[in-house]
């Protein structure tokens, strides 16, 4: 017999790959939970079948959340409401929040049941710097929105957490190369899963890796923050780049500087042609 939660909206994280890392507390929620908000009903009920948990489950996905959201916080009111997503902590890269929100907004208790999340624990496995970091989810498929989102993470001085696909993992990771110089970096993989596995290097090296062979599973990219090179000013960059033109044409001047002072090669040629 479980105890009975008090009515509200309970997040629960669920394991990203091992189902014995779903902690107690977590197994218990869901347990004594009235409803379970779920991104796919067939991961979450094999999740529930090896606690040996029986639940009625409902879909809250990107497609239906605007029409389920209503539902499910009328059922708040009177009953305990267990949010998961199919692996991980909810809200991470994921429209929960908006449920929240909404929670909050009603008077309706929220509780987190805090667990695994796969941006953290790949940053326990990078060997990069962890004192700062920023997540910044998917990188856009195409490739112009790609290249803008990465000159954007470009200058941020911490270390960048990303997840990819397998089959687009080597265009990110040039991507990534172009835009940001050839930072130290490492791709994680299958968490927590018996084929984990970490390959660590630069952003160039790890994007000629799985150029030849692109991988399969859930993958975490982290990349290091920028070196104190990076971190120079216009000025700097301007300096090197006048003095290697006068030997060099613009983009071949661009492609040592960028590799002398650690910038991307998309700023030192676009300063390059600016100097010009």
């Amino acid at each position: 017999m479980h105890t009975p939660l008090p009515p509200g909206l309970y997040i629960v994280a669920t394991p990203i790959g091992n189902l014995s890392d779903l902690s107690p507390r977590a197994a218990a929620t869901l347990a004594a939970a009235d409803v379970i908000a779920v991104e796919d009903s067939r991961v979450t009920a094999k999740l529930l079948g090896h606690i040996g948990v029986r639940k009625p489950m409902l879909a809250y996905h990107d497609h239906n959340a605007d029409r389920v959201r209503p539902e499910l916080l009328a059922r708040m009111r009177d009953g305990a409401v267990a949010l998961v997503s199919d692996a991980g902590t909810p809200l991470i890269s994921d429209p929960g929040y908006k449920l929240v929100r909404d929670a909050r907004e009603a008077g309706i208790p929220v509780t987190t049941i805090p667990g695994p999340s796969a941006a953290v624990a790949a940053l326990t496995l990078a060997g990069l710097p962890t004192d700062r970091f920023l997540f910044a989810g998917f990188l856009p498929a195409k490739g112009g929105a790609r290249a803008t989102a990465i000159a954007e993470l470009a200058p941020i001085r911490a270390t960048l957490v990303l997840y990819e696909s397998g089959p687009r993992l080597a265009a990110a990771l040039e991507a990534l190369h172009q835009g940001l110089g050839d930072r130290p970096a490492a791709v994680v993989r299958e968490i927590s899963k018996k084929f984990e596995e970490t390959a660590t290097g630069s952003l160039a090296k790890l994007a000629a890796r799985y150029a030849e062979a692109p991988p399969k599973g859930e993958i975490v990219i982290v990349v290091g923050p920028p070196g104190e090179a990076a971190a120079a000013g216009e000025a700097d960059i301007d300096a090197a780049l006048r003095e290697a033109m006068t030997r060099l044409s613009p983009s071949r001047a661009a492609a040592e500087v960028a590799e002398a002072l650690n910038v991307p090669k998309r700023q030192a040629y676009e300063r390059a042609l600016k100097l010009k």
